[in-house]
């Protein structure tokens, strides 16, 4: 794995967005269309004088950290329908480009993604609801990193799905992490859950991250407990994901198969 064909192909990807309307549309205005439309909920909320913590807090931390989870997965699998797309899938893999360096490539591009929403997520919200994710102080860094390493399984899970059954599948690009929202407690306690099902949600590694946001905002504090569980689980799922995907891979490649892509 080479570092200058990783940059190539970041460069590739990057300079695709001052160009392109949609891409920045999917970068910026639709995290800023749901930051404004739960921010004024929770305003409302607010005047209702709900018997709850800081409801403001809660739900706008609880979006901005979706959104990071949400855009991060759409980095990775979105990077690679584009070549599927443009028809380009064939051309990119007979260079000497290997998997894993299209993947890291992919997986920076997402980093760039997280760090531009961030930005703009806060500045927004700061400015129009007075809500600063800095109140997290350092904790943002292990919740941030734990949606960042989610997300990347997400999206390697999702690319190897479409690998193996084609691009009938591409709609999982951007339906199935609405699938994992219902039990990753992102807007309420697992509490809220049936118990039969509260089960599903601890096997989330979004799950601690959401319920550790609020465990911060409730009392200032945020037991190292679930950060630990995330990062465990999170890292048993890329393992298991990455392991999937070379396999998705060299099962297509060994059909011959990519070039039903194109």
């Amino acid at each position: 794995m080479k570092w200058i064909r990783i940059k190539a192909l970041l460069f590739r990807y990057t300079y695709l967005y001052p160009r392109s309307l949609p891409r920045l549309l999917d970068l910026f205005f639709w995290p800023v269309l749901d930051l404004l439309v739960w921010g004024f909920l929770s305003v409302y909320l607010e005047k209702l004088d709900l018997q709850s913590v800081n409801i403001v807090s809660v739900l706008l931390g609880a979006i901005i950290f979706w959104a990071f989870l949400g855009r991060t997965q759409e980095a990775v699998t979105v990077a690679f329908l584009e070549d599927v797309w443009e028809k380009n899938l064939l051309n990119l893999f007979v260079t000497p480009v290997k998997v894993s360096e299209f993947l890291s490539a992919t997986l920076l591009l997402g980093i760039i993604r997280l760090f531009l929403q961030s930005i703009i997520l806060s500045v927004v919200a700061l400015v129009l609801y007075h809500f600063n994710i800095f109140q997290f102080g350092l904790y943002n860094i292990p919740f941030v990193l734990n949606l960042l390493i989610f997300g990347w399984a997400l999206g390697l899970f999702i690319l190897g799905i479409i690998l193996r059954f084609g691009t009938s599948a591409q709609v999982l690009a951007f339906g199935f992490i609405f699938v994992i929202q219902p039990f990753s407690a992102v807007f309420y306690p697992v509490s809220a859950l049936p118990h039969v099902i509260q089960w599903i949600s601890y096997l989330l590694p979004s799950t601690y991250v959401y319920e550790g946001m609020r465990a911060v905002i409730a009392t200032g504090s945020v037991p190292l407990q679930p950060l630990v569980l995330a990062f465990g689980i999170n890292l048993i799922y890329l393992a298991l994901v990455c392991l999937f995907f070379y396999r998705m891979f060299a099962w297509v490649k060994k059909r011959g198969a990519l070039m039903k892509f194109d």
